[in-house]
């Protein structure tokens, strides 16, 4: 029993959220460590972790999700071990004086991860809402967040365009990435009468979206890094980015050929790929401002 509830944690997955996380520290010249360990810790130790135990809590795949090739059973620990883990974050975060925009975030975010899974709500059943409140959390919610704990700015601040701009790019990227997630999950999603974004919008449809949002958060990045920062921050971009839209395109060639080929290992290796090369991008950020 404890084994499935640490693998329904997902905690690895926590790392394909980490760049949202490492372009907020990167934007913030001089970060306090000691709430920029504890952000960190809660955020995709505790927070992201509790909202992946809730979510497979009332899913019950039996099919692939996100790196579970092959999901355990679950049961009512799972549920209790998703509420201790949202508990715990927003205790730490108060224990820790870590303000109260940020608590606030914790528990808007825990809110929202579980009016998105329970079935007296299931926000996920609603295609347009739910991939909009994903990118929009995740990216945009989670970016202003960090900046504000770590850089200890005052909230009527992150409304300036040096800190809007960069929150829409995340935003952007998981609105392009959410739907390659759910693009091998069609037949399970179908089953519990859940009509994802990428159900209603089909295989085809999906990496349209995807390139969309892609070409979205590249122009972004080219606007943000020739306003705020260097132009030099958008050859490295390119450097780290590149065999990700080169797998992304080989992935929709293979694709338009046989859809079969949207399958869990393509969006794992895509989810893998992205992840090193955002993570990448984004530490270099940190450590040799360009």
């Amino acid at each position: 029993m404890i084994r499935n509830v640490f693998l329904h944690l997902r905690i690895p997955f926590s790392v394909f959220l980490l760049p949202v996380y490492l372009f907020a520290l990167s934007q913030t010249p001089t970060p306090n460590l000691l709430l920029t360990w504890w952000s960190l810790v809660i955020i995709h130790l505790l927070l992201y972790p509790a909202s992946n135990a809730y979510n497979s809590y009332y899913d019950k795949d039996e099919g692939s999700i996100g790196l579970l090739e092959v999901p355990p059973p679950v049961s009512a620990e799972l549920l209790y071990t998703a509420w201790l883990l949202d508990i715990l974050a927003i205790f730490l975060a108060l224990w820790a004086g870590m303000g109260l925009p940020f608590v606030m975030y914790l528990l808007i975010y825990g809110t929202i991860s579980k009016a998105y899974s329970h079935p007296s709500v299931r926000l996920k059943k609603y295609p347009l809402l739910s991939w909009f409140i994903v990118g929009l959390f995740q990216g945009a919610l989670t970016y202003l967040a960090t900046v504000q704990v770590i850089g200890q700015v005052p909230v009527a601040d992150l409304l300036q365009g040096r800190h809007l701009v960069p929150a829409l790019i995340c935003t952007s990227n998981l609105w392009a990435v959410y739907p390659l997630t759910q693009v091998y999950q069609h037949e399970e999603d179908a089953r519990r009468g859940d009509l994802t974004f990428s159900r209603m919008v089909g295989i085809p449809g999906t990496f349209r979206n995807a390139a969309l949002f892609f070409s979205l958060s590249f122009a972004g990045f080219l606007y943000y890094f020739l306003t705020y920062g260097s132009a030099n921050s958008l050859i490295i971009l390119v450097l780290c980015m590149g065999p990700v839209l080169a797998y992304f395109g080989y992935w929709w060639r293979v694709v338009l050929k046989n859809q079969k080929e949207a399958n869990f290992r393509h969006t794992m290796r895509m989810n893998i790929f992205a992840g090193i090369g955002l993570n990448l991008f984004f530490g270099l950020l940190c450590l040799y401002p360009f």
